[in-house]
């Protein structure tokens, strides 16, 4: 069984939201990701690492963080 989820990537001033498939077994391990989704959050987080918006927007919305002062 696989459930949809969101993980969130934080990288530098990045930060990346990426839709993943959590499987869901009896197993000990459960819930994990596939190698496909795990490959998938790892090209968004080098991409993010680089500053290339472009690639890690290909697999999910891309935030930029700006600092808020504290009052």
């Amino acid at each position: 069984m696989t459930r949809k989820s969101k993980e969130f990537i934080h990288e530098g001033k990045y930060a990346a939201e990426v839709a993943v498939e959590l499987i869901e077994d009896d197993t000990a391990w459960s819930p994990y990701l596939s190698p496909k989704d795990v490959q998938k959050l790892d090209i968004v987080r080098l991409a993010l690492r680089r500053g290339d918006i472009a690639e890690a927007a290909k697999y999910g919305r891309v935030f930029e963080l700006t600092p808020v002062a504290a009052k």
